[in-house]
């Protein structure tokens, strides 16, 4: 079966183009590598393009039968969406309608959609199932819930299904240090509490110290980027066998506050972090956490590595040998 990873250049997605391989899945890469690293991608064809240049996805169409597509590349900063919100709605909504145009004309009929936790906005209820309501409070989370509708409308107008899967917070790296974390700019918060460890930068802000929670820091729930890719191959597995479309979350259910991180991290560098605090970013709600129960009993997913110490840990391992700063 010859799999097409949109953003496969990218953070999780160079994981998952990894943990693919690994199970002999021939792969497209399709990437721009605007924030995707080329030496990240390990293996399968890789093909330079923008989903936003309809030529680009036209002609990697054109070159490959594509069974399947896993569509994880996206605009993905909630401070940048409220700034530029053009960006994210143009990358995210447009170039997934391209995406999904093509796949139509093509008759590719099943799709994996990296879709988020933003989504829902501020929580009503914690942890949060797949059943809150999707009230998204930034551009980012819009982009995305628009997607999981066009989606709705493409299955019942076309019987195109798909599974979306909402992230909560992405984190760590692979066991091996290969690959890891790396924005540009960096805007989370365990690889900034790292380099700001190492000295990599000299502080790290904190946005909001006033937030509704134990220690008026944001909290947040992390999940391992390799449990991720389990969830992955899972979905996909089980949009082969039922063609069921559906949405799940992916999270571990606990939360951390950003504080609690800091700490941590403390504790593994064995080094103090310097803090500078800001004022509370537009469109961060103060506590995320998931509730993964759906996920679990459809596809008996379960994440491995759900301490925090142990997703620090890993990404420190990929910090200290990051080529890509």
């Amino acid at each position: 079966m010859k799999i097409l990873i949109t953003g496969g250049a990218g953070y999780i997605g160079s994981h998952l183009t990894r943990a693919l391989l690994d199970q002999g899945f021939e792969l497209i890469i399709f990437d721009n590598l605007s924030t995707g690293h080329k030496e990240a991608v390990l293996g399968g064809n890789f093909f330079y393009g923008d989903l936003n240049n309809y030529e680009d996805l036209r002609s990697c169409f054109d070159l490959h039968k594509i069974d399947l597509v896993m569509h994880l590349a996206a605009c993905i900063s909630v401070s940048e969406s409220n700034l530029n919100p053009s960006k994210y709605y143009m990358n995210n909504v447009f170039g997934t309608l391209n995406l999904l145009n093509l796949m139509v004309k093509y008759q590719i009929k099943k799709i994996i959609f990296s879709s988020t936790a933003a989504v829902y906005g501020e929580p009503l209820y914690t942890p949060m199932d797949e059943n809150h309501p999707k009230l998204p409070i930034n551009p980012y989370g819009k982009s995305k819930f628009f997607i999981e509708q066009i989606l709705e409308d493409y299955r019942i107008a076309f019987g195109l299904h798909y599974i979306g899967l909402r992230y909560f917070n992405a984190a760590g790296a692979s066991l091996d240090a290969s690959l890891g974390e790396s924005h540009s700019p960096e805007t989370h918060i365990i690889p900034l509490a790292i380099k700001a460890a190492l000295g990599k930068i000299n502080h790290l802000t904190l946005f909001g110290r006033d937030y509704i929670t134990p220690d008026g820091t944001c909290i947040r729930d992390f999940v391992h980027v390799l449990d991720i890719c389990k969830a992955h191959i899972l979905a996909m597995n089980t949009l082969l066998e039922n063609q069921q479309s559906s949405f799940y979350n992916i999270g571990n259910g606990n939360g951390y506050s950003l504080n609690e991180v800091i700490s941590t991290t403390n504790e593994i560098t064995n080094k103090e972090i310097k803090i500078i605090y800001g004022d509370r970013r537009v469109g961060d709600p103060p506590i995320l956490i998931a509730d993964a129960t759906k996920i679990k009993k459809a596809m008996n997913w379960s994440p491995e590595f759900s301490d925090l110490k142990t997703i620090i840990s890993h990404a420190l391992a990929w910090e200290l040998k990051n080529k890509y700063d």
